[in-house]
């Protein structure tokens, strides 16, 4: 197999959140051997990487890759395209993510059921490129609810395609069964939508949308097969069904209060805040046509999920990056970062959020998120220090997945 010695300026730890200065990184083939002083793991550097600092193939575990950017006027629109569609336009935004520097992403839904899988599968068969991928499958919603498509007539509204509907579900007997199906055709973890959202038109972002015991029985149906439940929840209520249900994340999390907060530290559940969105929307959302009502509910979550965020980070949550790319083009996501370190976090645990957090949140520690011996080497590179200056990160130099270069001047 091939080795590969690197020789950057800087190297991040994610595990300490340090920077090591004159270290080397050596790669066998498609895997981490070591991190070392340079010049003590006996093989000369093969790629010098000056100015560099090299640092884990980042994770955001918050994206839609098979789905269209969203445009603000709701989701009928969505019956205009196939499965197939979404599917290929999948690929263009899987390597838009991947040359950006995300290696790896949890998606968290398609509207067409299981397209995501379709593209994790291919991007692991090598057939397209694109970052490694953890996937929902399909929305587990209420009626009527955050993922199920409104604003049609009743008489379409009645003849929908499955795939458009297959998470629309209602009861505990139901949310065991629609969780089943689900991880049987192949979804790695479950997504429920909680509460109301933002950008699905009829839906009140503050009301909760399940009950406790349809969350806990999402959560212990996954949990039986080996798997877990990430919640969209923006409403306090919500939040506090979904955390005491046991949901491993919460998604959003725009309106925490300080009970919700102390819920979420004492189940050890994860804060995803995509806090970018809100500026994009607001932004971009009058001249794309976004609607008022689309555009009021964003005002209305923006500035209390930011606060949210900061008490969450001082109460001890842990936080994983997750962007919802897709709300705004993919590929642009490391925007976000900047925005964790003005609501808390520091330039090396934003960077840990996107790396080893967001690896121990995906139960992926083993593959991804360090580069610790063993691991997957996935690589980035940066020009200049990001823990002098985070938004350097919004400009990735080099990008490795699996030991072999994606973006860069090597290779």
């Amino acid at each position: 197999m091939t080795l590969q010695v690197l020789l950057p300026d800087r190297v991040f730890d994610s595990i300490t959140g340090q920077m090591l200065d004159d270290h080397v990184v050596v790669i066998e083939g498609d895997r981490i051997v070591e991190v070392a002083p340079a010049g003590s793991s006996g093989e000369p550097p093969t790629s010098r990487l000056e100015g560099y600092t090299l640092l884990p193939g980042l994770i955001d575990a918050h994206t839609h890759l098979a789905i269209p950017l969203d445009d603000g006027q709701g989701f009928a629109a969505v019956v205009q395209r196939s499965g197939a569609e979404d599917a290929l336009l999948g690929v263009k935004h899987a390597r838009e993510t991947l040359v950006a520097g995300f290696t790896t992403v949890r998606d968290i839904g398609p509207w067409r059921a299981f397209t995501d899988l379709a593209l994790r599968n291919a991007i692991e068969q090598g057939w397209v490129a694109g970052p490694r991928m953890a996937c929902a499958g399909a929305f587990v919603t209420c009626p009527g609810g955050g993922g199920d498509i409104t604003g049609l007539a009743v008489d379409v509204d009645e003849v929908l395609p499955r795939e458009l509907r297959f998470g629309v579900t209602s009861g505990v007997d139901q949310m065991r069964t629609t969780v089943r199906q689900i991880l049987r055709y192949g979804a790695d973890f479950i997504k429920v939508l909680a509460t109301g959202a933002v950008l699905t038109s009829g839906t009140k972002p503050g009301a909760p949308e399940f009950t406790e015991d349809e969350l806990r029985a999402a959560v212990e149906t996954a949990s039986e097969a080996g798997s877990y439940v990430a919640a969209h929840a923006h409403g306090t209520e919500g939040i506090k069904r979904a955390v005491r249900a046991g949901v491993r994340s919460i998604e959003h999390g725009s309106m925490l209060d300080d009970e919700a907060i102390d819920l979420m530290v004492s189940n050890g559940t994860y804060l995803m805040a995509d806090l970018y969105d809100g500026d994009y929307i607001l932004e971009n959302g009058p001249k794309l046509g976004y609607s008022e009502e689309v555009l009021e509910k964003t005002r209305q979550t923006t500035d209390v999920q930011r606060a949210g965020f900061a008490k969450a980070i001082e109460a001890g949550v842990r936080i994983a990056f997750g962007s919802d790319a897709g709300v705004f083009p993919h590929g642009i996501q490391a925007r976000q970062f900047s925005y964790y370190v003005e609501y808390g976090l520091t330039p090396a645990q934003a960077i840990q959020s996107a790396t080893r957090w967001a690896a121990e949140l995906m139960g992926w520690s083993d593959r991804v998120g360090s580069l610790t011996p063993g691991t997957f080497a996935d690589l980035v590179g940066v020009e200049g220090d990001p823990l002098e200056n985070v938004s350097l990160l919004e400009d990735i130099g080099l990008v490795m997945r699996g030991g072999d270069w994606m973006r860069g001047p090597v290779g």
